[in-house]
């Protein structure tokens, strides 16, 4: 009961009554090993309040509390459990990992903030989670007997990361960095951050512990040698693994969950736009060689480079020149909201359906960026880890359907969005050039889609061929490029 004659201290002070409030509304309490830092949940309020020490006894020993599912953000109430990570019994500790869950925007992992044993699991397999819900429930390890020191300290904000206080110094770093800190016996506060306003990355605390401890750290998957591609000789045809139907003669009902409920949500909202259409055939032989030739420089830097990141850049230098299509509209459609950042989607194919994942600020990167945040994107895609802030936040969209076969589409736009273009498979075909005379042309078709709303036919003819310009004379990239 220490904590709480240490609290009803707090109510005699007038700016503090907001303490004891929240004490009395939640029992959510947090804590930390070894030092076994006390977090009481409270909202972010800015007052420049001092760090206050309060007391923790054996109060609190054996308490179950109720792990509830978080607001992830986005507005999103409910999201399906795909994966449990922990099973009745086991024994958890901070930020170790509870289960992975999917919304109908991307897939999350959830860890926990409490050290205890997991008592009681409330859903299974595939079933709907709510947000404010219980998800688990955690028996807390019981707290020594001795009163230790502990230092109020915020909640853990949406943005996914925590701010540590440590003897009057602002610390940022992710949970996972400061678990292996925690792992390592590291302080915080002895290590100096390399990432944005001074945050802590996990490889500032590998660099730290390497010159601790002298050890050889395993290299960084951005450093990972890729060997070269076999000669065409060498090379065998994947063939898709084949799965024998099996006929059960019975209709089966399966709820639309996940990426499916995004999709009936956003090709609904679609239907409602006027769909232009427009296509064309690009030369892309010279683009074929350039690739070729720096192909294996891009591998010996650990990165994959396809021809998309050459579409991507491409597009981008078009919308410089025709911003509309960068655009989006209000939904009465009485304003255009010009987009300043080129965040590009690419449509990827994946076992938990369609998903559109954008590359951000693409006006600002150059092609060998694109390609390495590419390989991120298509890597987490693949193992359904995108987060939210991939997949939302998209002002244009490629669709590449090609890599899967056909020439032809008819893409249909994401709101809010107001063009989208599908690219076909290059293919080798006879072409005449200047002088008359036939040569072996690499084609692709490309298809594009506009709202025709605000974007006529030669606005969307313009762009394609500025595009298009790009792509048949690589060289000229270089004149635009900033």
């Amino acid at each position: 009961m220490a904590a709480v004659r240490v609290l009803r201290t707090w109510s005699r002070n007038a700016g503090q009554l907001i303490y004891v409030r929240y004490f009395q509304t939640c029992s959510n309490v947090h804590v930390l090993k070894p030092k076994c830092t006390c977090f009481l949940r409270y909202p972010s309020f800015k007052y420049g309040l001092p760090r206050h020490f309060l007391k923790t006894s054996a109060a609190l020993q054996g308490q179950v509390v109720q792990f509830k599912l978080s607001d992830i953000g986005e507005g999103i109430r409910e999201v399906t459990v795909k994966e449990w990570y922990v099973k009745e019994g086991d024994t958890v500790s901070q930020f170790d990992s509870i289960c992975e869950v999917q919304s109908d925007k991307a897939s999350v992992t959830i860890t926990s903030r409490y050290d205890g044993v997991i008592k009681k699991l409330y859903y299974n397999l595939d079933d709907i989670a709510y947000v404010g819900k219980p998800l688990v429930d955690i028996e807390t390890e019981a707290f020594k007997d001795s009163e230790e020191d502990v230092v109020e300290t915020p909640a853990v904000s949406h943005e996914e990361h925590t701010h540590q206080e440590i003897k009057g110094q602002k610390t940022l770093a992710t949970p996972a960095v400061r678990r292996l800190a925690m792992e390592n016996n590291i302080k915080l506060s002895e290590v100096v951050g390399s990432g944005k306003d001074g945050r802590i990355l996990k490889e500032d605390i590998l660099n730290y512990l390497e010159k601790q401890t002298g050890a050889i750290l395993p290299p960084s998957p951005k450093a990972e040698i890729i060997p070269p591609a076999p000669k065409p000789e060498d090379r065998t045809v994947p063939f898709p693994a084949f799965t024998p139907p099996v006929f059960t003669g019975k209709d089966r009902t399966q709820p639309v969950t996940g990426f499916q409920k995004a999709m009936v949500k956003t090709m609904t909202a679609a239907l409602k736009i006027p769909h232009f259409g427009y296509c064309d055939e690009v030369d892309v032989t010279e683009l074929v060689k350039l690739r070729e030739e720096l192909k294996t420089v891009a591998l010996a830097r650990g990165i994959k480079l396809t021809f998309m990141p050459f579409f991507l850049k491409a597009a981008s230098l078009g919308l410089l020149q025709f911003p509309i299509l960068n655009a989006s509209v209000d939904e009465n459609c009485q304003n255009i909201i010009y987009k300043a950042s080129h965040n590009i989607g690419i449509a990827m194919d994946t076992e938990q359906g369609l998903i559109v994942p954008n590359v951000k600020n693409i006006q600002v990167r150059s092609v060998f960026e694109i390609a390495a945040e590419l390989n991120r994107l298509q890597k987490l895609g693949s193992s359904g880890q995108l987060s939210t802030s991939d997949l939302t936040g998209g002002t244009f969209t490629l669709s590449n359907i090609g890599s899967i076969g056909g020439t032809y589409a008819k893409p249909v736009i994401l709101p809010p969005e107001v063009a989208i273009g599908a690219l076909g498979s290059i293919k080798a075909l006879p072409r005449f050039n200047q002088k008359g005379e036939v040569y072996k042309a690499h084609i692709v078709n490309v298809s594009w889609s506009a709202d025709h709303r605000i974007i006529d036919g030669a606005t969307m003819s313009r762009f394609s061929n500025l595009w298009k310009s790009y792509l048949e004379n690589p060289a000229l990239m270089l004149l635009d490029l900033k």
